[in-house]
């Protein structure tokens, strides 16, 4: 599959960024270089972008994107590491840092990397197809409280231990193989669902690929060291897909701007924040 991604919000992070010519800026999810692009068009061939993304296949992609540009390192890693990664880099700050939340459209829609509650498909969610845990293996072996801990504060699923308990019931009988299969537990489990609201799966499938790819847990720290990354003048936009993102990334903000006296402009997110989550897929 084609990897299609249409970036969102990208003018109000390119204008956000306040790129300058010479500048080294960072993507922090490069995925299908849309964002990216529009960087790069802005710099100058003295300026630099570092893409880092965890899928390779999003690494590949952008990197026939951009082959007309030389001024670009890629990096297969997670943007919670950019402190590490600038190090290794030999970099002490950068002008800007873009970080687009969550998963792409491509990996929603390739059919094999199991994210979709609308196909049916084996149980992957990994966006690092490099990594060892899998939703296979959540929803196979994670005791059953644990199992709708994770529903209820993932997936904000009211539903959470009639979910568990019913998947915990099935994988006595058999492994639970694909996304069909939890689909249908899930939708027996659920005693009724407003059509209104969406898919009866849509919250269990968010809570365990964000358990799967640890996307919530380190954010408010990777937010904090973005910051610290930055220089004096330098920006961070982030984009946010759902509340759970949006909250962890408006506290490392807000603490942000009470210890380090950061200026009002960084208060800018919590619009950009409030705009995307209203397009949420």
């Amino acid at each position: 599959m084609e990897f299609n991604h249409k970036p969102v919000l990208l003018k109000e992070c390119i204008e956000g960024l306040n790129i300058k010519l010479d500048g080294i800026y960072i993507d922090g999810t490069i995925g299908g270089a849309g964002h990216s692009k529009k960087i790069l068009e802005n710099l100058s061939h003295k300026g630099r972008l570092i893409g880092i993304d965890r899928d390779v296949e999003a690494l590949e992609t952008a990197k026939e994107r951009l082959q007309e540009y030389q001024n670009v390192t890629y990096i297969h890693g997670n943007h919670d590491n950019v402190k590490q990664i600038l190090e290794e880099l030999s970099i002490g700050a950068v002008d800007g840092i873009l970080l687009d939340l969550g998963v792409s459209s491509y990996q929603i829609d390739e059919k094999q990397r199991g994210f979709s509650y609308m196909q049916d498909s084996p149980l992957d969610m990994r966006m690092d197809q490099t990594q060892s845990l899998t939703a296979k293996e959540v929803v196979n072996c994670y005791p059953e409280e644990k199992l709708a801990n994770i529903i209820y504060e993932y997936g904000e699923e009211r539903f959470s231990r009639q979910i568990a308990k019913e998947i915990c019931k099935k994988r006595k009988e058999k492994k639970i193989q694909t996304t069909k299969e939890l689909v249908e537990i899930i939708q027996k489990a659920i005693p009724f669902y407003d059509k209104n609201v969406g898919h009866p799966a849509k919250r269990t499938f968010q809570a365990i690929r964000i358990e799967v790819n640890d996307e919530i847990k380190p954010l408010k720290n990777t937010i904090k060291c973005a910051i610290e990354c930055l220089k004096s003048e330098g920006r961070l936009c982030v984009i946010t897909f759902h509340s759970l993102e949006d909250r962890a990334v408006k506290i490392a903000y807000q603490e942000a701007l009470r210890k380090m006296h950061l200026p009002k402009r960084f208060s800018n997110l919590h619009m950009w924040c409030q705009k995307i989550r209203e397009n949420h897929y």
